[in-house]
């Protein structure tokens, strides 16, 4: 039967007097009967991602009335509408500082993205979500993580190993294209492979260094094996980006690389400018899926003390959640709202831009876990408690969507820790975990009501 053609056949022949091998384009042969998966019943990939935005939710019009199914989304958040049906609300969820200080818009997003809260501003305790999921996912992909954001500033991430190892943010469009599709790039559903001499030249000289510090562990110290512990894990992830780009990538139906953007987008935060990096830099992360250059994905809309402009307005998203009093009328801060709709309108445009990708017998975000966090509730308050958070797409399947969750046990009690979501994402994306977190975010406990 021609289904049992493995998907990994290859033509054999010889270049320039090498012997050299061209793996096959994914033909309708590889798939099983539905399209859905490979011959051999290996799934295609899942990816993981993390989206985030500042200064939390006005909870009176961003809160849903009703649960579960067939909720109405408040207005606040009505620019999800058009992906409503792809995504899961999560409201009522709180982070727990213990013992430690509520740090201003620090605590709430470490907690959510780590498991613990921080014990001071340099403190970035554990590892974050996405480093996690990609020693589980990554796979032969030439980035574990890419990280980018809107803001123009690369401090600007919400991902790190660990407290001196912090994974700084792509800033520029343009050269985020390089980064993906620049000259080590190999498209793979080019029927030739030439491997780049000068990633040859590279991987050789990288090969030598990596022998010299082997043998420099011996003659060192304790406290400088730990320091080269680091070192070493930087180099040997540059030896496996090599090894990658001297082999044949296996082809992908869905990888189309567009021409590179003309010109870069202009920095500064007025939040016209912020949409439209962010636009680009959604589009990208897009080829860059489909393209197999990485199964993990961060990207920040806003940094969590937003400093987002609005023309005609004086004050940016962060100074304006402390000194705009709230209107008389409605009840709470209008412009601090606003900020809040155009970050909801970022990520609608997100979700939008993996779910109208084709992919297999369905899209790239069938495929996909979006983990969407902020960093407080109620920003003017510097609220950790009822936080909202978002999840986006089917992963392969294994999760339901178009929920509303919320944590509160019962009326008037605390919510339950929001690492919960974290904790339920890692075990969706085939983390082995017990539980997750740390003294009063400790979770055992997925939320069962999103699992297939």
């Amino acid at each position: 039967m021609v289904h049992m053609m493995n998907r990994r056949r290859i033509l054999r022949g010889m270049l320039n007097g090498a012997a050299v091998s061209v793996a096959l384009p994914i033909l309708d042969v590889f798939l099983n009967a539905n399209g859905n998966a490979f011959a051999d019943g290996s799934p295609l990939p899942v990816r993981f991602g993390t989206w985030s935005w500042g200064l939390g939710l006005t909870k009176q019009i961003f809160v849903p009335k009703q649960t579960g199914a067939n909720f109405e989304l408040p207005e606040e958040i009505q620019a999800l509408a058009p992906v409503k049906q792809h995504i899961n609300l999560f409201t009522n969820f709180d982070g727990f500082r213990d013992a430690n200080p509520n740090l201003c818009h620090k605590t709430g997003w470490v907690i959510m993205r780590a498991g613990a809260a921080p014990a001071n501003q340099t403190d970035l305790p554990g590892e974050t979500i996405d480093v996690t999921v990609a020693k589980t996912i990554a796979g032969p992909t030439r980035f574990q993580i890419l990280t980018a954001t809107s803001t123009g500033n690369a401090r600007d991430t919400f991902s790190y190993q660990n407290a001196t190892s912090v994974n700084p943010a792509d800033i520029s469009p343009l050269q985020f294209y390089g980064k993906l599709f620049g000259g080590d790039f190999q498209n793979p559903n080019l029927p030739e492979f030439k491997p780049s001499p000068r990633v040859m030249v590279r991987k050789s000289v990288l090969s030598g260094v990596m022998d010299r510090t082997q043998d420099l562990t011996k003659k060192i110290g304790a406290s400088d094996k730990a320091r080269l512990d680091q070192y070493y894990t930087g180099l040997r992830e540059l030896e496996r980006q090599f090894d990658l780009a001297l082999t044949k990538p296996e082809p992908r139906a869905a990888c189309v690389v567009h021409p590179a953007p003309e010109e870069d987008a202009p920095m500064g935060l007025d939040v016209e400018l912020v949409t439209a990096r962010h636009k680009m830099m959604t589009d990208l992360m897009v080829l860059a899926a489909a393209c197999d250059q990485s199964r993990v994905f961060n990207l920040a809309f806003a940094a969590a003390f937003a400093a987002t402009t609005k023309k005609g307005y004086d004050k940016p998203h962060h100074t304006a959640t402390h000194e705009e009093p709230l209107d008389g009328v409605v009840g709470y801060q209008k412009e601090c709202s606003y900020f809040i709709r155009r970050q909801m309108e970022g990520l609608a445009y997100h979700i939008g831009a993996f779910a109208k990708f084709k992919e297999g017998d369905g899209t790239l975000l069938d495929n996909m876990l979006i983990y969407a966090t902020t960093d407080q509730s109620l920003a003017r308050l510097h609220q950790i408690d009822g936080l909202p958070m978002f999840t986006a797409g089917r992963a392969g399947g294994k999760i339901k969507t178009g929920l509303h969750i919320s944590g509160a046990t019962t009326a008037g009690q605390a919510g339950s820790p929001g690492t919960r979501l974290g904790y339920t994402a890692m075990k969706i994306m085939g983390v082995d975990l017990p539980s997750w977190g740390a003294q009063s975010n400790n979770t055992s406990k997925e939320i069962g009501e999103i699992l297939v």
